[in-house]
């Protein structure tokens, strides 16, 4: 039952229409609640979002979607995305060459040459088997107890040679944003079962797909979605949140989910959120590939700014226009005065990865994204919701640096305003 002080023009109004904000806004509608969605941008999504560049499909830095997921094969209609998914491999620039190694369970022919790579060998396996066991037969037991940094845990494990430095670490730093691997254990452990049981991949239309179906699923609940609309501070008053918005008439609440990145949600709500890490995504066209692969491809040799690259276009081919190519190169952005890579370095890097003359490629966009991720530090643990009275926090800061996250935080901060309104 729906109870709310009489003197609140809404019900709730949930702050920012990323995945957070989204799916708290469609559990509070579903329980009977009548929902004010407020997104400062111009269309949903948040920070994922896709745009159209001379007839390609550019996201707004490199994400993937894990189909694997929990909260998205809970929440979201994936079938209707049109999923193309990426080869469960990687390819690794080595001293001599490139080499593959592929899942033997997916790509079974690809067994003799990713024992040709020199990446597999028996301590190696075994020492990665040590680690990511736990969180395959027991993962909801894997974040509980002691945490502590990545590299901790795979040195714990016994985990070392070349799978660990030269195919994990370099895949794993541009997934967590992360090159120390100071992120947490347990953190890293679930993004590694969820990409060993999954298919990630990239929907048909672009990244902002997943969050534009869950509007439609919010606008149909009768969630009032306004755009454009920036939040500048809140106020509590008497039974009721007040939501003052730039050009537009205050808003009046009996809770509000602030659900925005985590230095817009520290300057709302005075709560201080955690540190972001920051990447970097190029993005060129080519009238040929470097490589008839669509695996993703890192340095195992660590010699330049790139984290990872790929041919996108050969997964998902809807992002290029027919006859040519889109590749995406990305690097971490580093914080501080530390420099970031630049175009030069950059072609540089292409150049030996994929063993090709990358100069003649052109530059769509290069997204600058400083507060791409949360840092995760160990421990790993969930933010609780509530911040003050009628205001509540959600986003992927306040559980796990992830669609999963986000999708999940969502869900908890509208479970705690329904216990509280009906309480």
């Amino acid at each position: 039952m729906t109870t709310v002080a009489a003197d609140s023009q809404h019900d709730v109004v949930v702050i920012g229409a990323g995945l957070a904000g989204l799916r708290a806004s469609i559990h509070l509608a579903q329980a009977g609640y009548g929902v004010v969605l407020v997104e400062a941008g111009d269309a949903v999504g948040g920070r994922q979002r896709t745009d159209a560049v001379d007839g390609f499909l550019l996201d707004r830095g490199f994400q993937v979607l894990n189909p694997a997921y929990p909260a998205v094969r809970r929440w979201a209609e994936v079938r209707t995305l049109g999923l193309r998914s990426f080869p469960a491999g990687v390819q690794v620039r080595r001293e001599r060459g490139l080499v593959a190694i592929a899942d033997p369970l997916r790509h079974p022919t690809s067994v003799p040459a990713s024992l040709r790579s020199g990446l597999i060998t028996p301590r190696g396996v075994a020492g990665l088997a040590r680690w990511l066991t736990p969180a395959l037969i027991a993962p909801r037991r894997a974040g509980r107890g002691s945490d502590r940094a990545a590299r901790d845990g795979w040195d714990r494990a016994g985990f070392s040679g070349p799978l660990r430095d030269e195919v994990l670490e370099p895949f794993l730093s541009g997934v967590i944003a992360d090159d120390r691997f100071e992120t947490s254990d347990a953190f890293v452990r679930m993004l590694v079962r969820l990409f060993a049981l999954g298919s990630p991949g990239l929907p048909e239309r672009g990244i902002q797909a997943l969050p534009t179906q869950l509007a439609t699923i919010a606008r149909g609940l009768s969630v009032d979605i306004r755009l454009g609309h920036s939040v500048r501070r809140l106020s509590a008053t008497a039974g009721a949140v007040e939501v003052h918005v730039a050009g537009a008439d205050t808003l009046r609440a009996g809770a509000v989910i602030v659900a925005v990145s985590p230095e817009a949600s520290a300057e709302l709500t005075g709560r201080p959120g955690p540190a972001t890490r920051g990447l970097q995504t190029w993005w060129f066209q080519a009238d040929a590939p470097p490589t008839a692969s669509g695996m993703l491809a890192v340095d195992g040799r660590r010699r330049g700014p790139i984290v990872n690259t790929a041919v996108i276009s050969h997964t998902a081919p809807t992002y290029a226009p027919p006859g040519q190519h889109l590749i995406e190169a990305t690097c971490l952005l580093p914080g501080g005065d530390r420099a970031a890579p630049d175009e030069r370095a950059v072609r540089a890097h292409l150049n030996e990865i994929w063993g090709t003359d990358a100069g003649a490629w052109r530059i769509l966009r290069r997204d600058d994204i400083p507060h791409a991720l949360p840092a995760q530090l160990p421990p790993l643990r969930a933010r609780a919701p509530r911040v003050s009275p009628g205001v509540y926090v959600a986003g992927d800061h306040c559980d796990t640096a992830s669609i999963q996250g986000a999708l999940v935080s969502g869900d908890r901060a509208a479970r705690a305003v329904i216990a509280d309104l009906s309480g």
